[in-house]
């Protein structure tokens, strides 16, 4: 009877400190309470996803002998864009900053082949070096409603340095360098 009797005032004791604590509330949802997200989280969280190859260093197949390669794939608007700082989150009515009117120039600072060597995790590749300056033209809005309104426009310029290097895997005969970019491809040189 004891032992009946301490283990009632136990789980009581248990019961009134998981009330008492917020953790369990009968007027609760539980796991399914709602909790508050800021907007711009989601926007953080999809970027993640959606661009998550910005940074990494592609490998590509070897390079055919008596062939230099170029950098043709230049920064597009978005990738800048997404390099660039953030706008400031404001407060609405309180401090508002706006972007419009962008002009992009882009040009190539850097195109060059680095000699063969050994890469962790790839192995024998030549490292690619592409490097970019883009100079973005903007018209900066800074606006406020309170405590007295006012809104300042300017013409602002940003540089942006961009390095979209790449690897070339490395191979020593002309059958193994047809197969690897058979491999890689899938296509028939």
């Amino acid at each position: 009877m004891n032992a009946l009797r301490s283990m009632v005032v136990v789980a009581g004791a248990m019961t009134l400190a998981a009330l008492a604590s917020g953790c369990v509330h009968p007027l609760s949802m539980g796991i399914f309470t709602p909790v508050p997200v800021p907007p711009w989280v989601a926007d953080h969280i999809e970027e993640r996803i959606k661009y998550q190859n910005d940074h990494k260093t592609p490998v590509l197949p070897p390079i055919p002998p008596g062939y230099r390669p170029l950098c043709e794939d230049p920064p597009d608007r978005a990738e800048i864009l997404r390099t660039m700082n953030r706008v400031v989150r404001g407060v609405p009515y309180l401090y508002e900053e706006f972007r419009a009117d962008f002009e992009f120039t882009v040009e190539k600072l850097v195109d060059r082949v680095d000699p063969p060597r050994f890469i962790p995790l790839v192995g024998p590749a030549q490292l690619h070096h592409c490097h970019w300056k883009c100079s973005v033209y903007f018209n900066e809005t800074l606006e406020s409603g309170y405590p007295f309104p006012f809104q300042i426009k300017r013409r602002r310029a940003e540089v942006i340095y961009i390095d979209k290097d790449h690897l070339h895997l490395c191979v020593t005969g002309p059958d193994a360098q047809q197969s690897v970019t058979r491999d890689m491809t899938g296509v028939r040189p």
